[in-house]
Protein backbone atom coordinates (compact mmCIF):
# COMPACT_ATOMS: atom_id res chain seq x y z
CA UNK A 1 0.00 0.00 0.00
CA UNK A 2 1.52 3.52 -0.80
CA UNK A 3 2.18 5.76 1.77
CA UNK A 4 -0.94 7.63 3.99
CA UNK A 5 -1.39 11.00 4.56
CA UNK A 6 -1.17 12.09 7.65
CA UNK A 7 -4.87 12.98 8.21
CA UNK A 8 -5.95 8.92 7.20
CA UNK A 9 -6.69 6.49 9.77
CA UNK A 10 -3.46 4.63 10.71
CA UNK A 11 -4.41 0.73 11.94
CA UNK A 12 -1.24 0.79 14.22
CA UNK A 13 -2.96 3.92 16.32
CA UNK A 14 -6.67 1.95 16.31
CA UNK A 15 -8.55 2.70 19.69
CA UNK A 16 -8.69 -0.66 19.42
CA UNK A 17 -11.23 -3.77 19.88
CA UNK A 18 -13.65 -4.37 22.94
CA UNK A 19 -12.01 -7.86 23.26
CA UNK A 20 -8.31 -8.24 23.50
CA UNK A 21 -6.97 -10.48 20.45
CA UNK A 22 -3.53 -11.54 19.30
CA UNK A 23 -1.69 -9.34 16.58
CA UNK A 24 -2.34 -11.09 12.97
CA UNK A 25 1.49 -12.17 11.38
CA UNK A 26 -0.44 -10.95 7.75
CA UNK A 27 -2.98 -8.93 8.06
CA UNK A 28 -3.54 -5.23 9.65
CA UNK A 29 -6.38 -4.48 11.82
CA UNK A 30 -8.75 -3.12 9.33
CA UNK A 31 -8.05 -5.89 7.29
CA UNK A 32 -9.17 -8.06 10.04
CA UNK A 33 -12.21 -6.35 10.42
CA UNK A 34 -12.77 -6.08 6.66
CA UNK A 35 -12.28 -10.36 6.49
CA UNK A 36 -14.62 -10.54 9.48
CA UNK A 37 -17.37 -8.41 8.19
CA UNK A 38 -17.13 -10.73 4.83
CA UNK A 39 -17.49 -13.91 6.86
CA UNK A 40 -20.31 -12.88 8.50
CA UNK A 41 -23.96 -14.12 8.07
CA UNK A 42 -25.57 -10.68 7.93
CA UNK A 43 -22.92 -10.11 4.82
CA UNK A 44 -24.69 -13.40 3.06
CA UNK A 45 -27.78 -11.99 3.51
CA UNK A 46 -27.57 -8.89 1.38
CA UNK A 47 -27.82 -11.64 -1.44
CA UNK A 48 -31.15 -11.52 -1.28
CA UNK A 49 -32.24 -8.27 0.26
CA UNK A 50 -34.06 -5.48 -1.88
CA UNK A 51 -32.11 -2.69 -3.42
CA UNK A 52 -34.30 -1.17 -5.37
CA UNK A 53 -36.74 -3.40 -7.52
CA UNK A 54 -37.30 -6.66 -5.65
CA UNK A 55 -34.72 -9.76 -6.18
CA UNK A 56 -36.41 -12.31 -7.77
CA UNK A 57 -37.79 -9.76 -10.49
CA UNK A 58 -34.47 -10.32 -12.55
CA UNK A 59 -31.10 -11.79 -11.73
CA UNK A 60 -29.63 -8.91 -13.25
CA UNK A 61 -30.94 -6.04 -10.82
CA UNK A 62 -28.62 -5.49 -7.97
CA UNK A 63 -29.12 -6.37 -4.64
CA UNK A 64 -28.14 -4.87 -1.41
CA UNK A 65 -25.06 -7.47 -2.12
CA UNK A 66 -24.03 -5.84 -5.26
CA UNK A 67 -24.61 -2.74 -4.40
CA UNK A 68 -22.16 -3.00 -1.31
CA UNK A 69 -19.46 -4.90 -3.81
CA UNK A 70 -19.81 -2.09 -6.25
CA UNK A 71 -19.72 0.62 -3.19
CA UNK A 72 -16.74 -1.15 -1.86
CA UNK A 73 -14.86 -0.87 -5.55
CA UNK A 74 -15.59 2.85 -5.60
CA UNK A 75 -14.70 3.95 -2.00
CA UNK A 76 -11.23 1.97 -2.63
CA UNK A 77 -10.48 3.88 -5.58
CA UNK A 78 -11.05 7.40 -3.84
CA UNK A 79 -9.31 6.46 -0.11
CA UNK A 80 -6.24 5.16 -2.65
CA UNK A 81 -6.16 8.39 -4.59
CA UNK A 82 -6.61 10.58 -1.44
CA UNK A 83 -3.69 8.45 0.32
CA UNK A 84 -6.00 6.99 2.96
CA UNK A 85 -6.25 3.55 4.19
CA UNK A 86 -8.29 1.53 1.23
CA UNK A 87 -8.54 -1.38 3.76
CA UNK A 88 -10.58 1.00 6.69
CA UNK A 89 -12.67 2.55 3.39
CA UNK A 90 -13.46 -0.70 1.98
CA UNK A 91 -14.60 -2.48 5.59
CA UNK A 92 -16.91 0.68 6.33
CA UNK A 93 -18.40 0.05 2.85
CA UNK A 94 -19.29 -3.53 3.50
CA UNK A 95 -20.76 -3.27 6.81
CA UNK A 96 -22.84 0.04 5.58
CA UNK A 97 -26.05 -1.77 4.55
CA UNK A 98 -25.80 -4.63 7.28
CA UNK A 99 -28.40 -3.26 9.13
CA UNK A 100 -30.63 -3.23 6.12
CA UNK A 101 -34.49 -4.72 6.36
CA UNK A 102 -36.15 -7.37 3.88
CA UNK A 103 -37.44 -4.86 0.68
CA UNK A 104 -34.90 -2.14 0.85
CA UNK A 105 -36.11 1.44 2.45
CA UNK A 106 -40.18 0.07 2.39
CA UNK A 107 -39.21 -2.47 5.14
CA UNK A 108 -37.22 0.48 7.06
CA UNK A 109 -39.74 3.08 6.72
CA UNK A 110 -42.51 0.55 8.14
CA UNK A 111 -39.90 -0.91 11.27
CA UNK A 112 -39.42 2.64 12.30
CA UNK A 113 -43.02 3.82 12.65
CA UNK A 114 -44.13 0.13 14.42
CA UNK A 115 -40.82 0.97 16.65
CA UNK A 116 -41.91 4.71 17.54
CA UNK A 117 -43.03 4.00 20.86
CA UNK A 118 -40.11 1.77 21.14
CA UNK A 119 -36.99 4.07 20.25
CA UNK A 120 -37.48 3.84 16.62
CA UNK A 121 -35.31 2.12 13.88
CA UNK A 122 -32.50 3.44 11.83
CA UNK A 123 -30.42 1.37 9.74
CA UNK A 124 -26.72 2.59 10.58
CA UNK A 125 -27.54 2.19 14.07
CA UNK A 126 -29.15 -1.60 13.23
CA UNK A 127 -25.88 -1.89 11.35
CA UNK A 128 -24.04 -1.29 14.66
CA UNK A 129 -26.29 -4.25 16.45
CA UNK A 130 -25.36 -6.53 14.11
CA UNK A 131 -21.74 -6.18 14.10
CA UNK A 132 -21.73 -5.55 17.82
CA UNK A 133 -24.27 -8.08 19.95
CA UNK A 134 -26.43 -9.95 17.19
CA UNK A 135 -23.89 -12.21 14.84
CA UNK A 136 -23.02 -14.98 17.19
CA UNK A 137 -20.36 -16.94 15.73
CA UNK A 138 -17.39 -16.27 17.96
CA UNK A 139 -17.30 -18.55 21.25
CA UNK A 140 -15.90 -16.20 23.02
CA UNK A 141 -18.19 -13.11 22.33
CA UNK A 142 -21.11 -11.78 20.89
CA UNK A 143 -20.93 -9.44 17.77
CA UNK A 144 -17.80 -9.40 15.32
CA UNK A 145 -15.40 -7.59 17.52
CA UNK A 146 -14.73 -4.88 14.81
CA UNK A 147 -12.20 -1.79 15.59
CA UNK A 148 -13.31 1.06 16.91
CA UNK A 149 -12.91 3.59 13.87
CA UNK A 150 -14.41 0.40 11.88
CA UNK A 151 -17.47 1.12 14.11
CA UNK A 152 -17.03 5.14 13.96
CA UNK A 153 -17.34 4.71 10.15
CA UNK A 154 -20.64 2.46 10.31
CA UNK A 155 -22.42 4.95 12.67
CA UNK A 156 -21.39 7.93 11.26
CA UNK A 157 -20.16 7.91 7.73
CA UNK A 158 -23.82 10.05 6.38
CA UNK A 159 -22.09 12.38 9.03
CA UNK A 160 -22.47 13.60 13.17
CA UNK A 161 -25.26 11.80 14.81
CA UNK A 162 -27.72 13.29 17.21
CA UNK A 163 -26.04 13.75 21.18
CA UNK A 164 -29.87 12.05 22.33
CA UNK A 165 -28.95 8.77 20.27
CA UNK A 166 -29.28 5.93 22.54
CA UNK A 167 -26.08 3.96 22.35
CA UNK A 168 -26.73 2.49 26.06
CA UNK A 169 -27.20 -1.21 24.71
CA UNK A 170 -24.40 -1.20 22.30
CA UNK A 171 -21.10 -2.32 23.70
CA UNK A 172 -18.45 -0.28 22.20
CA UNK A 173 -14.47 -0.13 22.50
CA UNK A 174 -14.11 3.01 24.11
CA UNK A 175 -15.82 6.48 24.08
CA UNK A 176 -17.36 7.66 20.87
CA UNK A 177 -18.29 11.03 20.46
CA UNK A 178 -21.31 11.57 18.38
CA UNK A 179 -21.32 15.05 17.30
CA UNK A 180 -18.38 14.86 15.48
CA UNK A 181 -17.74 13.67 12.00
CA UNK A 182 -15.60 10.28 11.28
CA UNK A 183 -12.81 10.16 9.41
CA UNK A 184 -12.04 10.45 5.58
CA UNK A 185 -12.09 6.74 4.96
CA UNK A 186 -15.56 6.58 6.10
CA UNK A 187 -16.95 9.20 4.37
CA UNK A 188 -15.46 7.93 1.45
CA UNK A 189 -17.51 5.60 1.84
CA UNK A 190 -20.46 7.53 2.29
CA UNK A 191 -20.12 9.42 -0.85
CA UNK A 192 -19.35 6.08 -3.12
CA UNK A 193 -23.10 4.85 -1.58
CA UNK A 194 -23.96 8.14 -3.18
CA UNK A 195 -22.26 7.39 -6.24
CA UNK A 196 -23.08 3.53 -6.35
CA UNK A 197 -26.92 4.85 -6.18
CA UNK A 198 -26.89 7.17 -9.29
CA UNK A 199 -25.06 5.39 -11.29
CA UNK A 200 -26.69 1.92 -10.97
CA UNK A 201 -30.09 2.90 -10.32
CA UNK A 202 -30.10 4.25 -13.87
CA UNK A 203 -28.85 0.54 -15.31
CA UNK A 204 -31.73 -0.90 -13.57
CA UNK A 205 -34.25 1.68 -14.28
CA UNK A 206 -33.17 1.08 -18.52
CA UNK A 207 -33.46 -2.80 -17.59
CA UNK A 208 -36.97 -2.23 -16.52
CA UNK A 209 -37.98 -0.10 -19.31
CA UNK A 210 -39.06 2.49 -16.61
CA UNK A 211 -37.00 5.24 -18.68
CA UNK A 212 -34.75 5.45 -22.15
CA UNK A 213 -31.73 6.65 -22.80
CA UNK A 214 -33.28 9.43 -25.42
CA UNK A 215 -35.75 10.85 -21.75
CA UNK A 216 -31.96 10.83 -20.21
CA UNK A 217 -30.91 13.11 -22.92
CA UNK A 218 -32.23 16.61 -20.93
CA UNK A 219 -30.90 15.47 -17.32
CA UNK A 220 -28.54 17.34 -15.92
CA UNK A 221 -24.92 15.53 -15.71
CA UNK A 222 -26.54 12.04 -17.82
CA UNK A 223 -27.71 13.87 -20.37
CA UNK A 224 -23.67 15.06 -21.92
CA UNK A 225 -22.92 11.46 -21.41
CA UNK A 226 -25.78 9.99 -23.99
CA UNK A 227 -25.13 12.32 -26.16
CA UNK A 228 -21.47 11.50 -26.48
CA UNK A 229 -22.18 8.33 -26.09
CA UNK A 230 -24.89 8.48 -29.18
CA UNK A 231 -22.79 10.94 -31.41
CA UNK A 232 -19.64 7.73 -30.96
CA UNK A 233 -21.37 4.70 -31.44
CA UNK A 234 -25.21 5.14 -32.93
CA UNK A 235 -25.51 1.64 -34.00
CA UNK A 236 -24.42 -0.08 -31.23
CA UNK A 237 -26.94 -1.82 -29.02
CA UNK A 238 -29.03 -0.27 -25.91
CA UNK A 239 -27.76 -2.24 -23.18
CA UNK A 240 -24.03 -1.43 -24.47
CA UNK A 241 -24.51 2.71 -24.49
CA UNK A 242 -26.39 2.41 -21.11
CA UNK A 243 -23.34 0.65 -20.20
CA UNK A 244 -21.10 3.01 -21.79
CA UNK A 245 -23.23 6.35 -20.07
CA UNK A 246 -22.74 4.61 -16.67
CA UNK A 247 -19.55 4.09 -16.46
CA UNK A 248 -18.49 7.33 -17.56
CA UNK A 249 -20.93 9.04 -15.02
CA UNK A 250 -19.31 6.86 -12.47
CA UNK A 251 -15.60 8.25 -13.42
CA UNK A 252 -16.88 11.95 -13.13
CA UNK A 253 -17.92 11.58 -10.53
CA UNK A 254 -15.34 9.97 -8.35
CA UNK A 255 -12.97 12.66 -10.37
CA UNK A 256 -14.80 15.18 -9.21
CA UNK A 257 -14.83 14.16 -5.39
CA UNK A 258 -10.76 13.42 -5.54
CA UNK A 259 -10.26 17.13 -6.89
CA UNK A 260 -12.76 18.92 -4.76
CA UNK A 261 -11.88 16.65 -1.79
CA UNK A 262 -8.28 17.18 -2.34
CA UNK A 263 -8.78 21.05 -2.60
CA UNK A 264 -11.21 21.06 0.87
CA UNK A 265 -8.40 18.93 2.66
CA UNK A 266 -5.76 21.47 2.32
CA UNK A 267 -7.58 24.18 2.54
CA UNK A 268 -8.92 22.51 6.02
CA UNK A 269 -5.16 21.50 7.04
CA UNK A 270 -6.06 18.93 8.86
CA UNK A 271 -2.67 17.29 11.07
CA UNK A 272 -3.95 14.15 11.71
CA UNK A 273 -6.88 11.81 11.53
CA UNK A 274 -8.62 13.95 15.15
CA UNK A 275 -8.31 17.26 13.33
CA UNK A 276 -10.71 15.05 10.83
CA UNK A 277 -12.91 14.37 13.27
CA UNK A 278 -13.18 18.22 14.46
CA UNK A 279 -13.01 19.65 11.24
CA UNK A 280 -16.43 20.85 11.83
CA UNK A 281 -17.57 19.69 8.07
CA UNK A 282 -17.55 17.11 5.75
CA UNK A 283 -14.44 16.90 3.40
CA UNK A 284 -15.07 14.43 0.99
CA UNK A 285 -17.43 15.67 -1.35
CA UNK A 286 -18.89 16.64 -4.57
CA UNK A 287 -17.95 20.19 -6.54
CA UNK A 288 -20.78 22.71 -6.13
CA UNK A 289 -21.65 22.48 -9.78
CA UNK A 290 -21.44 18.35 -9.46
CA UNK A 291 -23.39 18.39 -6.20
CA UNK A 292 -26.11 20.47 -7.74
CA UNK A 293 -26.19 18.29 -10.87
CA UNK A 294 -26.63 15.27 -8.90
CA UNK A 295 -29.09 16.63 -6.89
CA UNK A 296 -31.33 17.28 -10.50
CA UNK A 297 -30.37 13.81 -11.15
CA UNK A 298 -32.05 12.31 -7.87
CA UNK A 299 -35.15 14.33 -8.24
CA UNK A 300 -35.68 12.71 -11.98
CA UNK A 301 -34.90 9.23 -10.63
CA UNK A 302 -37.42 9.73 -7.41
CA UNK A 303 -40.53 11.24 -10.15
CA UNK A 304 -39.66 8.14 -12.58
CA UNK A 305 -38.06 5.14 -10.72
CA UNK A 306 -39.05 5.39 -7.06
CA UNK A 307 -42.27 6.24 -7.41
CA UNK A 308 -43.37 4.31 -10.33
CA UNK A 309 -45.87 2.00 -10.11
CA UNK A 310 -43.34 -0.87 -10.77
CA UNK A 311 -41.78 0.01 -7.72
CA UNK A 312 -44.91 1.49 -5.85
CA UNK A 313 -46.64 -1.55 -6.11
CA UNK A 314 -44.21 -3.76 -4.09
CA UNK A 315 -43.41 -1.28 -2.16
CA UNK A 316 -47.18 -1.01 -0.82
CA UNK A 317 -47.18 -4.43 -0.21
CA UNK A 318 -44.11 -5.33 1.45
CA UNK A 319 -44.50 -2.71 4.05
CA UNK A 320 -47.73 -3.95 5.01
CA UNK A 321 -46.07 -7.86 5.20
CA UNK A 322 -43.36 -6.14 7.21
CA UNK A 323 -45.91 -4.41 9.27
CA UNK A 324 -48.41 -7.49 9.83
CA UNK A 325 -44.89 -9.36 10.70
CA UNK A 326 -44.04 -7.53 13.41
CA UNK A 327 -48.02 -6.71 15.11
CA UNK A 328 -48.24 -10.55 14.93
CA UNK A 329 -44.53 -11.16 16.98
CA UNK A 330 -45.59 -8.63 19.18
CA UNK A 331 -49.11 -10.06 19.79
CA UNK A 332 -47.26 -13.14 21.09
CA UNK A 333 -47.07 -15.49 17.26
CA UNK A 334 -43.78 -17.85 18.12
CA UNK A 335 -40.61 -17.05 16.54
CA UNK A 336 -38.05 -19.80 16.18
CA UNK A 337 -35.13 -20.90 17.76
CA UNK A 338 -33.36 -18.36 20.01
CA UNK A 339 -35.63 -15.23 19.09
CA UNK A 340 -37.91 -16.97 20.80
CA UNK A 341 -36.36 -17.69 23.89
CA UNK A 342 -34.99 -13.90 24.02
CA UNK A 343 -38.31 -12.96 23.51
CA UNK A 344 -40.12 -14.83 26.33
CA UNK A 345 -37.38 -13.73 28.83
CA UNK A 346 -37.55 -10.04 28.06
CA UNK A 347 -38.62 -8.31 30.79
CA UNK A 348 -40.55 -5.36 28.98
CA UNK A 349 -42.76 -4.68 26.06
CA UNK A 350 -39.58 -2.57 24.84
CA UNK A 351 -37.31 -5.20 25.33
CA UNK A 352 -39.51 -7.33 23.32
CA UNK A 353 -39.95 -4.68 20.98
CA UNK A 354 -36.58 -4.64 19.78
CA UNK A 355 -35.91 -8.07 19.77
CA UNK A 356 -38.57 -8.34 16.93
CA UNK A 357 -37.26 -5.59 15.03
CA UNK A 358 -33.99 -7.04 15.28
CA UNK A 359 -35.45 -10.77 13.92
CA UNK A 360 -37.35 -8.82 11.04
CA UNK A 361 -34.38 -6.54 10.25
CA UNK A 362 -32.08 -9.91 9.95
CA UNK A 363 -34.27 -11.27 7.35
CA UNK A 364 -34.28 -11.70 3.48
CA UNK A 365 -37.02 -11.12 1.44
CA UNK A 366 -37.85 -14.76 0.51
CA UNK A 367 -37.61 -15.73 4.57
CA UNK A 368 -39.66 -12.82 5.41
CA UNK A 369 -42.65 -13.80 2.85
CA UNK A 370 -42.38 -17.66 3.27
CA UNK A 371 -42.76 -16.29 7.61
CA UNK A 372 -45.73 -14.27 6.66
CA UNK A 373 -47.42 -17.13 5.05
CA UNK A 374 -46.80 -19.55 7.77
CA UNK A 375 -48.05 -17.13 10.19
CA UNK A 376 -51.10 -16.19 7.72
CA UNK A 377 -51.68 -19.66 6.57
CA UNK A 378 -51.75 -17.96 3.21
CA UNK A 379 -50.11 -17.65 -0.10
CA UNK A 380 -47.74 -14.54 0.14
CA UNK A 381 -46.49 -12.97 -2.86
CA UNK A 382 -44.82 -9.48 -3.38
CA UNK A 383 -44.75 -7.87 -6.79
Amino acid sequence: MAELSVYASDPALTQGRLYGTSQSPTRSEFQRDRDRIIHSTAFRRLQYKTQVFLHHEGQHYRTRLTHTLEVSQMARSMARALALNEDLAEAVALAHDLGHTPFGHAGERILNDKMAPYGGFDHNLQALRVVTRLENRYAEHDGLNLTWETLEGILKHNGPVPETTDLSDIALPGYMPLGSHAGLEAQAAAIADDIAYNAHDIDDALRADLITLAELADVPLVGPLVREVEARWPQIEPNRKAHEVQRRLITAAIEDVIATSTAAIAHAAPRNVWDVRNAGETLIVFSEAFGEAVRELKSFLFSRVYRSEVVMGPVRQSEALVGELFDAYMAGANMPGRWGEAYRQADSKISRARIVADFIAGMTDPYAIDQHAALFDAKTRIG
